[in-house]
């Protein structure tokens, strides 16, 4: 089995920061990718930002310039710095882990909430 454990998660006024984690632990092979989507209220989930184990990235036009995703492949752990938060920002976010081979894995987190005010 694969664990998905996420923090930092909670509540913050509008302009300040947040830096979210995940790390994976159990039968993890192959890994490949790992990083951020959210779910706003009345909204489908989105894309945040990703990372491979190679450092290549890909982020949303929303975050680019504010958030910051980063890896730690010895740990299995995943970063996101996000600074210059917005009331728009607020939504769960869910931990995404891409592990390749055949039949290629997807593991999500079970969410953590990310609360914004104005």
């Amino acid at each position: 089995q694969v664990q998905v454990v996420e923090s930092g998660g909670g509540l913050v006024q509008a302009g300040g920061s947040l830096r979210l984690s995940c790390a994976a632990s159990g039968s993890i092979r192959n890994l490949n990718v790992m990083g951020w989507y959210r779910q706003a209220p009345g909204k489908q989930r989105e894309l945040v930002s990703t990372i491979t184990i190679d450092g290549k990235t890909n982020t949303a036009d929303s975050a680019k310039g504010r958030f910051t995703i980063s890896i730690d492949n010895a740990q299995n752990t995943v970063h996101l710095q996000m600074n210059s938060l917005k009331p728009e920002d607020t939504a769960v976010y869910y931990c995404y882990i891409h592990l390749g081979g055949w039949p290629p894995r997807i593991y999500w987190g079970k969410g953590t909430l990310v609360t914004v005010s104005s």
